[in-house]
Parts: C-alpha cells; structure tokens; sequence
C-alpha cells in the first residue's frame, strides 16, 4: 500500500492525530507566518502590540468618563477586553480560511488537515503573546495585586485553544463548500463584539439584559479575564463554557469524519 493510499484511506482520528502530533511542522509553518508576513520590518509583529497600546491608552480615560467608572477599575478591564478580543476574532475569521489559503499544500499532496487548524491557532496565539505584555504596565499602574486566582487562567487557555481548534475544523470545512459563510462570520462578530462586555462591564448591565452574558465569547472573555484580574471566574461560566466546548467538539467531530475527503474537491 502506498503512503499517499494510507494517507487518503486512513481513519479521522488517525488523520487527526497526525497533524496533530507533528508540533515541529505546524509550529514551524506559524512561526514563519509571522515572520514572511512583517519582514523588512524594525518593529515586525509589535506593530500591532504598538497599535492596539496607542488604542487601549486612548479609549481608557475617555470611557471610564462615559460610563461613569473609576478608571483604576475600568482600564484593566478594556485592556484585557480589547486583547482578547482581538485573539478571538482572528481565531474565528482566519478559521473561515484555513483550508482555501493552505490549498497550494493540500492539492499536492495528502497532508493531514488538522495540521493547518493547528498551524492558524499557534500563529494567532504567538500574536496574543506580544499583545498581552501592555497589560502589565496596565496592572502595575492600576495596583492589581498577584493572587492565586491568576493560575486559573492556564485551564481557561487550554479551554480556549480547545474550542480554537474545533471551531478550526467546522468552519473550515464549512467556509471552503460555502465561501459566503466568511463574510457572514465577519458581520456575526461585528455584532457579538457589542454583546460582549468587552468595553463596558458586566455589573453595568440590567437584570433585564443578563441574557447577553450567555453568548459563549462572553464566557471564554471571563474565564481568561476574570482570574487576570485576581478574581476566579463563577462556576455557572464554567460549566457554559463546558457545555460549548462540548458542542464545539461533537459537531466539529461529526463534519470531520464525514466531510474531511471533500476538503480538496471544495477549493
């Protein structure tokens, strides 16, 4: 049998294992993502650590004034928001592109197609890493103090890199059949990015509107958010976001085994 008649024929969880293992090529593929895309630059991907600090030292003052907070409460919180934010929303879009931008690959030969799932969650969470630096000046300026609760940040990472991964897959697969499903993604996130309390806080909210909160990006923002701001996140986010990540995985896994072959023949 022949390695491109194993590779084709061989079971999902064997396909996804495959790419999955291979660390040392996805990483490589993400490292050199960000490489190719700032070179000839000085700053290179700090660029965008410069913007976005530019943005959050802009946007502190003026809607701590706005929404009536104490701003040594409020710009922890926006900074934080703003970061991770914009991690989940590259997470989402680029996984709209994952398998059409990684065609050239995928025409060619029979690669593992988890591998490029992983290879866009490494390059996004490489960018999150130098954005999440401006929070430290942020919390030495606001006093937050070191606690223990910040150590929950670490099982909510994996729970977000989980649910990076299985949304990778689905709509992956589902934006290279039907490539009107990125633009639609696009505007579903302009929208969710108003019903996630990533400008305003939570306790702003009426009772009436507590609803918004259920949204899943609302829970991943305070499962990362809360335990950096020495506070552990409730168990009802926990459990929601156990529920989704669940979701995520069974109808990512469903499309997977039974679509994964038709990937090629989509782009």
């Amino acid at each position: 049998m022949t390695t491109a008649y194993s590779n084709l024929h061989r079971s999902a969880w064997a396909d996804w294992w495959e790419g999955t293992r291979r660390v040392d090529v996805w990483w490589t593929m993400a490292w050199f993502d960000i490489l190719l895309r700032y070179r000839r630059s000085i700053l290179g991907p700090f660029w965008l650590t410069l913007s976005m600090g530019v943005m959050i030292a802009g946007m502190g003052p003026l809607y701590s004034g706005l929404f009536g907070t104490d701003l040594g409460r409020y710009f922890p919180h926006l900074a934080l928001g703003i970061i991770f934010w914009s991690f989940f929303n590259a997470l989402v879009v680029d996984a709209c592109n994952i398998f059409i931008l990684s065609s050239n690959y995928l025409k060619q030969g029979h690669f593992p197609v988890a591998m490029f799932v992983w290879r866009s969650t490494a390059r996004n969470t490489i960018q999150l890493a130098h954005q999440i630096v401006l929070y430290v000046p942020v919390a030495w300026w606001a006093g937050v103090p070191l606690s223990w609760n910040m150590l929950l940040f670490i099982p909510g990472m994996l729970l977000a890199l989980v649910n990076a991964h299985a949304l990778g897959l689905l709509l992956g697969m589902v934006s290279a059949r039907f490539r009107d499903v990125a633009q639609i993604v696009i505007s579903v996130m302009q929208f969710l990015m108003f019903l996630t309390p990533v400008f305003w806080m939570p306790e702003n909210l009426p009772d009436r509107a507590q609803y918004v909160l259920w949204n899943p990006l609302a829970q991943l923002l305070d499962l990362l958010r809360a335990p950096l701001l020495g506070h552990a996140p409730s168990a009802g986010t926990w459990l929601g976001m156990l529920a989704w990540t669940a979701v995520n995985i069974v109808a990512a896994a469903y499309l997977f085994s039974k679509h994964r072959r038709r990937i090629v023949y989509w782009l």
